[in-house]
Parts: structure tokens; sequence; C-alpha cells
């Protein structure tokens, strides 16, 4: 019976071009061959059982695999590494994050954090190879694992990306009980569903109109003045719209020169555009709720802006 060339050539290709022991003798390679391209050089240890066929590879999928492969076939990547998996983060991370069975023992593998799970078979997604956490599971156990801050971006870039929907993410929520920022995210997913569209968008709807009793805005309205562009929040009403310059959507100069534009082509017909930055949303919400109420009542708003249950708030009282 000859070598399945073939057949190893699919396992590394799948693989970052890595193969483990049994695949090699299942494929009919004999110990000593595999010692002879491992003394050769032509492939090196990874891991033991797990040999590396292209030498000069040395990036985070190579160790991760690695890794994944040398853990055995019951673990799946979790976390930051699934969200790596997923392209729901550019970002490599430091640690790669391996789940497995609640019960199964193993010992601490150098770069890797290994996390035992109960509910392990319900979570991973096997359509998808190397095994990994479903995608809502893992935008809420990144999104958990972070700041308040970073737990929103991470749910709204995941919903903008069409990754995910809202409802999927509820019920995830709703499946594991409490989890870190379980409360905001619930509080937040709303929002999202609106089409909020960054994490200033979230503290604004959240911090600067809500909670100081402000007039619920229309949100990602489209506008057709000027070139085809929508705005984040349009008091309609009251002839405001309020822009929030967040992360996403607003990087650059050139950005902020084309807001600017579409700012005074809304003037005639859409009334004033105010412009709210990060540090007005984060730092100071109570001050820019003021800030709003007033544009908001010289629009023709009855109401009053209310104090919000931050020590510091500025609103007066009464």
């Amino acid at each position: 019976m000859g070598v399945d060339w073939a057949q190893l050539r699919k396992h590394a290709d799948a693989q970052c071009d890595l193969l483990t022991r049994s695949q090699c003798l299942q494929a009919g390679l004999t110990d000593g061959t595999i010692q002879h391209r491992l003394r050769s050089g032509r492939w090196l240890t990874a891991h033991p059982g797990v040999y590396l066929t292209a030498p000069g590879r040395r990036d985070w999928f190579v160790r991760a695999m690695g890794l994944f492969l040398y853990a055995g076939n019951d673990a799946a990547f979790c976390g930051a590494s699934a969200a790596h998996w997923w392209a729901l983060e550019k970002k490599e991370p430091a640690t790669v994050e391996l789940a497995i069975p609640h019960g199964q023992r193993m010992e601490q593998l150098p770069g890797a954090q290994i996390t035992r799970r109960r509910d392990l078979d319900k979570i991973v997604d096997e359509r998808e190879f190397p095994w990994r956490t479903r995608v809502p599971v893992t935008v809420v156990d990144v999104a958990a694992a972070g700041t308040p801050d970073s737990a929103l971006a991470t749910v709204a870039r995941a919903v903008q990306q069409a990754r995910v929907t809202v409802g999927e993410l509820r019920t995830e929520l709703a499946r594991r009980g409490r989890c870190g920022h379980g409360r905001l995210l619930r509080e937040v997913l709303a929002d999202v569903d609106e089409g909020v569209e960054s994490t200033a968008e979230l503290r604004y709807v959240k911090d600067v109109e809500r909670a100081h009793g402000l007039p619920s805005a229309q949100r990602q309205v489209a506008t057709h003045h000027g070139a085809a562009r929508r705005h984040d929040n349009r008091y309609a009403a009251y002839r405001l719209v309020v822009e929030v310059d967040g992360r996403l959507g607003h990087e650059t100069w050139e950005d902020r020169i084309r807001d600017g534009q579409r700012d005074r082509q809304v003037l005639p017909a859409e009334g004033v555009t105010l412009r709210v930055f990060w540090p007005d949303v984060a730092v100071s919400p109570c001050a820019t709720a003021v800030e709003i109420g007033a544009a908001l009542t010289a629009g023709g708003w009855s109401g009053r802006v209310r104090r919000c249950r931050r020590s510091g708030c500025v609103v007066p009282r009464g």
C-alpha cells in the first residue's frame, strides 16, 4: 500500500500546513519516514505529534492551529481567537484561547489559555473548521471580556457587518443568563437594531438622550440633499439634526470635510445640525444633554432636560 499524498495535502491545506501523527499514519507513512522528514528539516515539530510541513511559516494561524491540533478533536477556538478566525476582529490575539469539555484533563500549553465549558457541544459551530464557537457566542464572549465601550463596539460592528442578528444576540444573552456587561448589552441591542452604528452613537442614545429625558430621534434617516446620505439622529419636529462623530465612518480629515458640507447642504430644508464627539458623549454627556436640550427648545420643544443618575450631573435641580 502506497502513501496517500493527496489526502495529506488536503489535510495540510485545511490546517495551515500542519499534519498530525495520526493523519500521517492513516495516509500510509511510517514512523521512520516521519522521523526522516523531521531530521532532514523538511518538516518541523510544532508540538508532540504535530508537524509543520512548511518550516518557513510562523504566522498566528499556524501557531493557533498547532495548539488546536495538539489539544485534540474535542477542542474549539473561543473568545478573541474565535473572533479572529471568524474575521470579526482584525487584531491577532496575544494568547490563543481554546475551549475543551468540562471534564477533560489537559496540561497548560505555552501561549494558550484553556477554558473548560460544560455547554461546549451546544456552542461550537461544527460546520466550520477549525472548530470554533458560533458567531453569537463569540460576539458575546468577546464583549463580556472587554470594557463597556469595547463591548458596545464589538456588538455594533458585528451587526453592521451582517455577521449576526440582534435576535441571535438576544437569544444568546438569554441562554447564558448573567455575563459581563450583560445588562448594558441588553439595553443597547434595541438601539443597534434601529441602525445606530458606533459606540459613540450608542452612548449618545443611552447617556445623553434617554438618560436626560430628551425626545427620541429618528435614527439613520436618509437625506437626499446633496449626495444621498444618512443622519445619525433627526428631530424632525424641532428642525434639529445631531450627528455623532465616533470611530466608525468619521476617521479622516476628508470625512470631516464631507460632514461639514452635508451640514451646510441640509440647513435650509432640515434646520440646524449639531455635531458631537467622543468626549461629549463619554466624558460630559450631561453637559451635552443641556446643549441639545437648548437647541430643541429653540426649535419648539416644550419639555425639560432632567437630571440623570450620575452623581455629578450638571443639569440644574427642579
